[in-house]
């Protein structure tokens, strides 16, 4: 049996209606339960993607410049990604970011004059989908100075979700593997801020293996152990 309030008998109790001159408020009546007539919301986060990694968006390209407002629990900066610069990696992080796959997530390694490191997804579920799904490497165009983000990775074929903020100029990752993808235009002084406290004990030692109890407990694990790290609440396309 059809649903009731199939998109097929909304379009034609439309006509009908429209036909016998009813008000556009009666259009309505009918409709607003079937999911065809629910209107989407600028700007929403696709997170049927987030579980489906063959889902369309994971083929998105990035447009050629665009600004991701990233807003945290000390303030907000912007990042502004140049495809140019390195496009797979800028189209992942296009991607990832219209997933809302960094919303609710922690900075969990920041160094002073070094990093702010994030990019581990809070639900260890959707963490866990992630974690091991690399992309190819870019050449290094651009320098990684200061303010300028990169992907944290283990080497040679190893991006995958973690991005890095330098804070000081780090000419030695001015390799094959840390092509930036973007830079913070505005709000560097937040990046400053974000709480260094924790150091390596939070996040550190990706290369060494150490960041499971993150991947495995997510947030519940870091706001219990690490409750003082700054959180990203959402991250937007601007």
């Amino acid at each position: 049996m059809p649903p009731m309030f199939s998109p097929r008998r909304c379009a034609a109790a439309k006509a009908v209606l429209v036909l016998a001159g009813a008000a556009l408020p009666l259009l309505l009546v009918g409709c607003v339960r079937g999911r065809a007539a629910e209107p989407a919301v600028a700007g929403a986060p696709v997170t049927a993607a987030l579980r489906d990694p063959g889902h369309a968006l994971w083929t998105e390209r990035a447009p050629g410049v665009f600004r991701a407002r990233v807003e945290t629990t000390a303030g907000a900066f912007v990042i502004e990604a140049h495809r140019d610069w390195a496009p797979i990696g800028v189209d992942r992080f296009y991607q990832l970011v219209r997933a809302g796959f960094y919303d609710d997530s922690r900075f969990y390694r920041v160094r002073p004059e070094l990093i702010a490191q994030f990019g581990i997804a809070g639900d260890p579920e959707i963490a866990t989908i992630w974690r091991d799904r690399r992309i190819p490497d870019d050449p290094v165009r651009i320098s990684n100075t200061r303010g300028y983000v990169s992907y944290a990775n283990t080497g040679p074929g190893g991006r995958t979700t973690q991005l890095m903020v330098s804070l000081a100029d780090a000419e030695a990752l001015n390799t094959g593997e840390f092509p930036p993808i973007g830079r913070v235009v505005e709000g560097m002084d937040v990046v400053d801020r974000l709480y260094s406290g924790y150091g390596e004990s939070a996040g550190g030692g990706m290369r060494a293996g150490r960041q499971g109890p993150i991947f495995e407990g997510g947030n519940a694990y870091l706001d219990r152990e690490l409750s003082r790290l700054d959180r990203i609440i959402r991250m937007r396309i601007q």
